[in-house]
């Protein structure tokens, strides 16, 4: 059923974000969750009035490898403070021409190409679920994102199916040509099971995937020095687009669809006191 949340906002990235002049940062939240602690503490800022929490993926550091993020404690942690509304900004890889480095892209497709080794669900021990992922991005948030972008004049597409391996190391060029044949816009390795995890947890995700190369399949050349200086471009116009878009949504929140309330199978009053608050905070 569509709802319109009071909800709070996130936003899961890099480190750049703490670059943002406009920011004034709240406090830190030191958080433990019954699948063990996120990347790092979580920040409480505030821009222009409206509150937001930030956790940066890989810690501020950057000491996490894509397969070594506690996927299931950043989302859990979030949640438990109140998050419902989800912005995801990652680096990927083009996979089609129309799709260049330093453009944006807004998926609304996962294809997950990992290998087994990222726990991927809040259900098991006890709790049976099956909630769907047909539509693992919230097409409300992905249409405001998108406009957000349009007013900015950010480059940027809206659809498209995002293909995560595993890493770390980056795709071969035969691998590269069989992502591009099963129509895939662009090649990263985070988002999944963090879009899935998301979706378990009722917040209406969206995905802000900044292009900085053409993965491997194209004939170009491009030095570190190229990449990096893409990199910071789209830096900047992911942190001007943070600071439009929160108030936006803050002060509009957008409706949304939370489908996990129907997917929990086992009866709560056979679940332990652990399992009955996990799923309390997954539907709260």
């Amino acid at each position: 059923m569509a709802k319109i949340s009071n909800g709070k906002i996130g936003v899961i990235g890099g480190s750049g974000v703490y670059d943002l002049e406009s920011i004034k940062l709240i406090k830190e939240h030191d958080i433990s969750t019954p699948f063990g602690k996120p990347s790092d503490k979580i920040i409480e800022a505030e821009i222009d009035g409206s509150i937001f929490y930030f956790l940066p993926r890989h810690g501020r550091k950057h000491s996490y490898l894509p397969s070594e993020v506690n996927y299931r404690a950043n989302i859990y942690a979030l949640k438990s403070l109140g998050v419902k509304y989800l912005i995801s900004i990652s680096a990927v890889g083009s996979l089609k021409e129309e799709c260049p480095p330093g453009s944006f892209v807004l998926p609304d497709q996962f294809i997950d190409w990992t290998k087994g080794q990222r726990e991927r669900s809040y259900f098991g021990n006890g709790i049976v679920g099956h909630v769907s992922v047909a539509a693992p991005i919230d097409s409300e948030m992905q249409k405001f994102i998108h406009l957000c972008c349009l007013e900015l004049k950010i480059p940027v597409r809206k659809d498209g199916s995002y293909i995560c391996i595993e890493g770390p190391q980056f795709s071969s060029k035969a691998e590269s040509n069989i992502y591009r044949s099963f129509g895939a816009t662009v090649i990263g390795m985070t988002n999944v099971p963090e879009s899935y995890l998301a979706k378990e947890a009722g917040m209406a995700y969206a995905t802000i995937a900044m292009v900085t190369d053409y993965d491997c399949w194209k004939e170009v050349h491009c030095t570190l020095d190229e990449i990096m200086k893409v990199m910071k471009s789209n830096n900047v116009m992911a942190q001007a687009l943070i600071k439009f878009a929160i108030p936006k949504l803050s002060k509009s929140p957008i409706q949304y669809h939370s489908e996990n309330d129907i997917g929990i199978i086992t009866p709560q009053d056979s679940m332990n006191e652990q399992q009955k608050k996990i799923v309390h905070t997954l539907l709260s």
